[in-house]
């Protein structure tokens, strides 16, 4: 089976993320997870793609992080998609759906 190019996926990191955020927040270990479960296993996410990414989120206003503790006492950083974020993340949508037709068009 073919692997996915980094430099083609790495436009696509932002989207994976807020989709996951758009459930609810999240903290970056369990958002890493769930890329590779919905991905199931074809593209595993490095931790430092995964913390660039949330920088960047960041200084864009798309998620804004904020400090909570676990039962156990544990501090994790979670972040929480803005309606910037959530703006950014419908128009991604919607210019990944014409380029994968245009795209479908010179691959079959």
């Amino acid at each position: 089976m073919a692997e996915i190019s980094s430099s083609i996926i790495r436009g696509y990191i932002d989207i994976m993320i807020l989709f996951i955020l758009k459930d609810g927040d999240s903290y970056a270990y369990e958002i890493g997870k769930r890329i590779n479960e919905i991905t199931e296993q074809k593209y595993i996410i490095k931790e430092t793609t995964l913390y660039s990414a949330f920088t960047r989120m960041e200084k864009n206003h798309f998620a804004d992080p904020y400090i909570k503790y676990s039962d156990s006492g544990k501090k994790r950083t979670y972040y929480s998609i803005t309606p910037a974020g959530r703006e950014w993340y419908e128009t991604k949508c919607e210019e990944w759906n014409l380029t994968k037709d245009i795209i479908d068009r010179f691959t079959h």
